[in-house]
């Protein structure tokens, strides 16, 4: 916690959208890191053993919220959701950590980008949200990116690349649900019951796999769950200091990263239809933030007016 108080303090000065988009690309460069780990460790040990090390290894630093949980906490919990978000999780996590073991880093960040697509269409199937023609178009524009990047029918798909269009919606509706779950909840708490809820459903098939990791992955894994934890917190200092639609472009460093540390580490050398398609769903969900943020502000602009 004091590496991000240290940074807090060297952002004070500075504006809260430049504040937001620093704290976007930090955590982009972290995930970047902590994919980059999981991709050598996943060489040698199994994806699941590895995903639930990682999740294991991270209620560890989740310790500091759980010493502070009350009894009026648990009583607010609503633990039939964390569950459901736990299990839907635990299972994208699952395809996730196979995927990074299949295919290029790029790939498998550029086709998680999908995420937020399938989270439009979940948000107005599930949530009942107005989704307008413009957005319906840039939710297919998006689709369209991660069919160029896979080119099915012209090149043979790759159970990793397969793997990870089945995490991407998996992770679009654990997201929903803690949108609805951050309604009651506080950030932290929804963190640290998700960290318990993936760890109990991943601990039956990682036991069934389990070898005795060495003492070297002991270390990347310890690593890996600090990374992850980390870059989750940026993540959401970005989002809570700044506004969604400055933000969400910069997110999108992380496909950089991951092209960067894929080839000095992994000599990866993603292909250009990889960059075709990345560059249409970044597009895409840079429209539908862009959408979303002027909707706030008409919504905002709305209530100011009645109120006044």
């Amino acid at each position: 916690m004091s590496v991000l108080t240290e940074i807090r303090r060297r952002f004070a000065n500075v504006s809260p959208n430049v504040q937001g988009m620093l704290w976007m690309a930090v955590a982009g460069l972290i995930f970047a890191s902590f994919m980059a780990i999981v991709r050598h460790v996943g060489t040698s040990m199994n994806p699941i053993q590895v995903a639930f090390m990682r999740y294991g290894l991270g209620m560890a630093f989740m310790l500091p919220f759980f010493l502070r949980v009350n009894l009026a906490d648990l009583r607010s919990a609503r633990f039939g959701l964390h569950a459901v978000r736990g299990i839907l999780h635990a299972i994208g996590v699952m395809a996730w950590f196979y995927a990074m073991s299949r295919i290029p880093i790029a790939e498998v960040t550029a086709l998680g980008f999908s995420a937020p697509v399938f989270a439009t269409v979940g948000a107005a199937l599930f949530l009942g949200e107005k989704v307008r023609a413009r957005r319906i178009i840039a939710v297919v524009i998006g689709l369209v990116g991660a069919v160029v990047i896979l080119r099915p029918g012209f090149v043979e798909l790759d159970s990793g690349a397969l793997a990870m269009l089945i995490a991407a919606p998996i992770f679009a509706i654990a997201d929903l649900i803690s949108k609805v779950l951050t309604r009651r909840e506080t950030g932290p708490a929804v963190v640290a019951y998700l960290s318990v809820f993936v760890t109990l459903t991943i601990m039956g098939p990682a036991l069934y796999v389990w070898r005795t990791p060495t003492a070297e992955e002991w270390v990347l894994m310890i690593t890996t769950a600090g990374l992850a934890t980390l870059g989750h917190l940026c993540m959401v200092q970005g989002v809570k200091v700044a506004e969604i639609s400055a933000v969400q472009p910069v997110k999108f460093l992380q496909l950089f990263w991951a092209a960067l540390i894929g080839f000095f580490a992994f000599s990866e050398i993603p292909g250009v239809w990889t960059w075709v398609g990345s560059a249409i769903i970044v597009g895409s969900v840079s429209y539908i933030a862009h959408r979303e943020a002027l909707a706030r502000k008409q919504t905002k602009t709305k209530q100011a007016i009645t109120e006044g």
